[in-house]
């Protein structure tokens, strides 16, 4: 059974850091686009970044460029969102999610969906 699972949320003060993780089991993530997505109280969900499955290609959203990292460790069957300079409008549920897919990643069309971990952003 195909199944991802979140970790590494937590509460931060604005300006600090936090690295999430998300590890596939029943699966391997060669062939398999990862995204990570977020959703704040009352606000539709939003992609945050992916990386597809060799690792050559990512995509973030313009409101973390140059603040987050997207990274995988296939033998690890992991992938890392590093989180730095956080800001209280970071504050959601983020979620990943993988799909079958070639190519260059995409913030959409994603098939299969972790739990989530909450991420709070506030002094």
């Amino acid at each position: 059974q195909l199944q991802l699972v979140e970790s590494g949320g937590g509460l931060v003060q604005p300006g600090g850091s936090l690295r999430l993780s998300c590890v596939a089991s029943g699966f391997t993530l060669n062939g398999y686009h990862i995204g990570w997505f977020r959703q704040a109280p009352g606000k539709e969900r939003e992609g945050v970044s992916c990386i597809s499955s060799s690792g050559g290609s990512t995509n973030y959203a313009d409101s973390v460029k140059g603040r987050f990292t997207i990274s995988g460790h296939n033998a690890k069957n992991t992938v890392y969102l590093q989180m730095n300079s956080l800001k209280p409008e970071d504050t959601a549920i983020y979620f990943c999610a993988a799909a079958r897919r070639v190519g260059s990643c995409v913030l959409f069309g994603y098939k299969y969906w972790g739990q989530g971990t909450q991420v709070s952003v506030s002094s």
